[in-house]
Parts: structure tokens; sequence; C-alpha cells
């Protein structure tokens, strides 16, 4: 696999550079997981190479907030929708509109697949709207 440094320009920005080999990531048969996954710090997407043994199955579930491509690199599965059942199988690429409902189970040779979508921002904590800081004056009416 290639170096997982950042690789920057003079100009400081970061370079163009391979991440992965998607064919020759190591995965066994029967592992299940995250193979690999992008941690560039100022990224502005988020990827996972992720790996499903023989019939592992991924339940039913939405993505709220954020759209999702799904690559498929090896192996074969279904990915359920309420629409209807996706065969999935090398080289199928589909869109998730973010809220949209599914769930993915891999066939009998497993199933190795690629996600991409847009980086979620880092945790953050906020006052609830409706209070005060209790350093401003609250308004008192006219």
């Amino acid at each position: 696999m290639p170096d997982a440094r950042r690789h920057e320009r003079p100009d400081g920005a970061a370079a163009v550079r391979l991440l992965c080999d998607v064919h020759a990531a190591p995965s066994a048969p029967e592992t299940s997981g995250v193979l690999w996954k992008l941690v560039e710090s100022g990224r502005q997407l988020d990827a996972n190479l992720v790996r499903l043994a023989a019939g592992e199955r991924i339940g039913t579930h939405a993505e709220p907030d954020l759209d999702v491509l799904v690559l498929i690199v090896t192996g074969e599965g279904v990915m359920r929708t309420p629409e209807g059942e996706l065969s999935l199988t090398a080289g199928a690429l589909m869109w998730l509109p973010h809220g949209s409902t599914r769930s993915i189970t891999a066939g009998i040779g497993g199933l190795t697949y690629v996600t991409v979508h847009r980086r979620r921002p880092g945790m953050q904590i906020r006052p609830h709207p409706d209070s005060a800081p209790a350093s401003s004056p609250r308004h008192r009416g006219c």
C-alpha cells in the first residue's frame, strides 16, 4: 500500500497521490470490516474500503444527512431497499441519496466495496437556541 503520510506541494496544499489499490488490499475470505479508510487531515470527503465475509449482513439503516456513493469492487451480494432488491456485482456503482433506507448482504464469495460521502463535521457543543448565555443580560421589555 502507498505511504499514508501527508504529501504536500511547496504551497502547502495536499498533492494528488495514489491512496490504495483496491484489488491488492489484503483480505481473507472469512474476514469482515474496514480494510482501508481515508484519513487525510483537511479532507472534505470520507471514504472506506469495506469487506463483508460470505453471508455477512449490514442491517437496515438510513443516512439522514449525507448522500453516499457505493462501488462494488469484488464479490457479489444484494442491497435491499424499499423499492426492491439490487444485485451487487463487481463494477456496480450506486448512489444512495440522503434519507434512503437499505441493507446489504454478501453472497457466497463475500463482498468488497468502497463508500464515499461528504465528511461529517466534528461534534460540537452548542447552547440550545432557546437558552440565553449566562453572561448576557436578559431582555426585559420596553
